[in-house]
């Protein structure tokens, strides 16, 4: 049990109050608690027995801590059971769905008795919602997207929950005398954007065949374990209290090359070499790369050492799709891929002068100990009210206080005053263009109306970045990883105008957003956009937080001349669209 997984158990409870008509000042506390457990930096498993320490954690007082303890004890909460046992946990799948919270549940629920997500299908096939208060027809089809759009995802998990996940079990298994490596594979390791399942590769002297019992033993008493799927001499497999399947395996070190290759993937890459293996004579497996007369092993231990016999340079994970990888490394002729030491700064982030949760000078502090040699701070406008976004006079206001933050900082790390600035319905800016002139970095963004038709969207941001101030294209498609589909839009049409007007388009390494994906990246890069890749931080631990947007970069075969912020600070505005 780790705190990701306690806050929402909490924040689930909520949900369930709130559709059984609770009280509202418990619903809050129970979400304000689900908060402080998510920012925390406590371990709550390990503090569960200090009621001291609990309370010392903002957000929690004498109940919450009761029911801290109560989930560190048994894995759940009584009250969330009670809520489940009445209703069901179909309607904890119901909130998955695009744009339901708990009120439109609770009006399924008492109107037609909708508990699920297949329930709720079956009633708009129906026509069991029609007459229903705020379901007319919009509402309905909307209904019908969202749930074609969450049985697509379904199964499939954020790359960050996939790596948080792999980290734990990590460190669980390392415990266990005689494991010396462990290594994810799979999607995980190619650095795709979802994972359907956690491919994990264990070695060391307790791996080999005579010894793999004990071993084998140790992953199956893993505590995060919700069920076994199987267990055998060298493999188990288990599903996560979160759905997520999980298969370790056990390998002699003597393979383990071979296995991290195979079990990388992907498929069709692994087709394409063992195609070329077979015309060079040789046969690739899990186990090796053998010689097809007589099955002598030639590589094995190591990935690099197979790529080499088949006359390849090593290939880097993120580009094993079959998408021209194999030629170039036969070409000796692979890219350079960006790494997180090439970037230099970070253009988007936000600060409590709107929904941020730190400073200007905590969040310069905290760029500077992650080795940034610029930022900039980037709050919201007006338009999104409920993140507190700036009005003129604001934004002006803002303006001085970042510069007297940059003079402060007295050269050691240079702080450009930005805005993220809304693009309204027709796309129009939110601000006046004689505040925009003033910032050094506006970031247009859209955060509304993603309902608009393709043409419309397309007109709506073509119309935006051809304001001069504009330098950068926030988060192009507006997609949420699993939550929400990518508005319609001409991209291709939009990043050919952004090209031609110097203006940037943004990969915004957010997990639930990165985007651009990557396929979309290598378009920008074929047109000639300048990229640049943000964190879109709202505090200090999200800075500097490039690593899952810098795998769909490497995997869109970016190098780091292709991406702005890699330039230094006295280049970067430069390389930026000139302000008029």
């Amino acid at each position: 049990m780790d705190n990701p997984t306690m806050a929402r158990l909490l924040a689930e409870t909520a949900d369930l109050l709130e559709i059984d008509g609770g009280d509202g000042f418990r619903i809050r506390s129970y979400r304000r608690a689900a908060e402080a457990v998510e920012q925390t930096t406590v371990d709550l498993m390990a503090a569960a027995g200090d009621v001291a320490r609990l309370l010392e954690i903002p957000g929690i007082g004498k109940g919450m801590a009761a029911n801290l303890q109560a989930i560190a004890a048994t894995g759940t909460l009584p009250l969330r059971e009670e809520l489940l046992a009445r209703y069901g946990a179909g309607l904890l799948e119901l909130l998955k769905l695009p744009g339901m919270g708990p009120k439109t549940v609770a009006l399924l629920w008492d109107a037609a008795k909708v508990a699920s997500v297949d329930e709720l299908a079956q009633a708009i096939d129906g026509g069991r919602l029609a007459g229903l208060p705020r379901m007319g027809a919009k509402q309905i089809e909307k209904l019908r997207k969202g749930i074609e759009d969450y049985r697509r995802s379904a199964g499939r998990f954020r790359i960050d929950e996939g790596a948080q996940a792999a980290e734990r079990i990590l460190a669980y298994l390392m415990g266990f005398p005689g494991i010396e490596k462990v290594t994810p594979a799979g999607s995980l390791r190619r650095g795709r954007e979802t994972v359907g399942d956690l491919d994990l590769l264990v070695t060391g002297p307790a791996c080999a065949p005579e010894h793999t019992g004990a071993a084998v033993e140790h992953v199956a008493a893993y505590p995060g374990i919700h069920d076994i799927i199987a267990k055998g001499e060298n493999k188990v497999s288990f599903h996560l209290s979160s759905g997520l399947q999980v298969d370790v395996r056990l390998l002699p070190t003597a393979s383990y090359g071979a296995a991290l290759q195979y079990f990388t993937g992907s498929k069709a890459h692994n087709v394409a070499l063992r195609q070329r293996a077979v015309k060079m004579g040789y046969t690739l497996s899990e186990w090796a790369l053998a010689r097809l007369d007589d099955e002598s092993t030639v590589a094995a231990a190591t990935e690099e050492e197979i790529y080499a016999v088949l006359g390849m340079d090593w290939i880097a994970p993120e580009l094993r799709e079959s998408l021209g990888e194999i030629e170039a490394a036969a070409r000796h002729a692979l890219p350079r891929l960006i790494a997180a030491g090439d970037l230099r700064g970070d253009l988007h982030m936000h600060t409590t002068a709107s929904d941020g949760h730190n400073s200007i000078r905590e969040m310069a502090e905290a760029a500077l100990a992650r080795g940034l040699s610029y930022i900039a701070i980037t709050d919201h406008s007006k338009n999104l009210a409920m993140t507190n976004g700036l009005d003129e006079k604001r934004a002006l206001e803002h303006i001085a206080r970042i510069r007297e933050v940059d003079a402060q900082m007295e050269g050691r790390i240079r702080i450009f005053t930005g805005i993220e600035v809304d693009i309204l319905a027709d796309g129009a800016l939110d601000l006046d263009d004689e505040v925009l002139a003033q910032m050094d970095v506006v970031v247009a963004s859209v955060h509304t109306r993603f309902e608009q038709g393709r043409e419309e969207m397309t007109a709506r941001v073509l119309r935006a970045i051809e304001n001069p101030y504009v330098r950068i294209l926030g988060h192009p498609t507006g997609r949420l990883l699993l939550r929400r589909e990518p508005f319609a839009l001409d991209l291709g049409l939009v990043l050919r105008r952004a090209a031609e007007l110097g203006v940037a388009v943004e990969h915004n390494a957010a997990p639930e957003r990165l985007d651009l994906n990557n396929r979309d990246l290598r378009l920008a890069k074929e047109l000639g956009c300048r990229i640049v890749i943000d964190t879109d931080a709202h505090d200090v631990r999200q800075l500097g937080g490039f690593g899952y947007g810098l795998s769909q970069l490497r995997r869109a075969w970016l190098e780091p001349g292709d991406v702005v912020n890699t330039l230094p600070a006295g280049e970067i505005l430069g390389a930026l669209r000139p302000r008029p």
